[in-house]
């Protein structure tokens, strides 16, 4: 993408201080949440859309008949869990779209300085000889360098490209 200047913001330092003052308090009121590692992600039931209908009727039905299950299953706790869930997920969701608006601004920031670096780099390579810059020139070309490439993989395996974990 060649467009230029796709993002029109700039933030006082008012307004980077209270986004600080804010993400404090997010992290702050939001401090029980708990992350966890890949295993364990792995080995959790995960809740789609119909075990989460199925989980919400069983709950409804056995806090409406206690005497069918024993006291020592938690059906409280997993009522009080659907309660945080249904707290939690509304804000997660504008959460998530404020991070994601973020890593756009953040990507066309980046597509913005390339853009006006390479018109500025193309410009220095034409007339930097005239105007003494021919080390600064060479300088900033070696982002351009090459290297050889190796002999192709052995197997196609190894010649899938790899992604960079986000």
């Amino acid at each position: 993408m060649n467009t230029q200047n796709l993002v029109n913001l700039s933030l006082t330092e008012t307004q980077i201080a209270n986004v600080d003052a804010a993400l404090t308090t997010l992290e702050t009121e939001l401090a029980g949440l708990i992350a966890l590692s890949a295993t364990d992600k792995r080995r959790m039931r995960k809740m789609g859309n119909k075990t989460e209908s199925f989980s919400r009727q069983a709950l409804q039905v056995v806090s409406q008949n206690p005497q069918m299950i024993p006291a020592n299953i938690p059906v409280a706790d997993a009522i009080a869990d659907i309660r945080l869930m249904d707290q939690l997920r509304p804000r997660l969701t504008r959460m998530s779209r404020l991070i994601e608006r973020g890593y756009d601004t953040e990507a066309a920031l980046g597509n913005d300085i390339m853009t006006v670096a390479l018109q500025a780099y193309g410009l220095l390579k034409l007339t930097g000889r005239a105007e003494g810059m021919e080390t600064l020139r060479r300088d900033l070309s070696g982002m351009f360098n090459r290297s050889k490439r190796s002999a192709k993989p052995a197997n196609d395996a190894d010649a899938a490209p790899r992604r960079e974990a986000a």
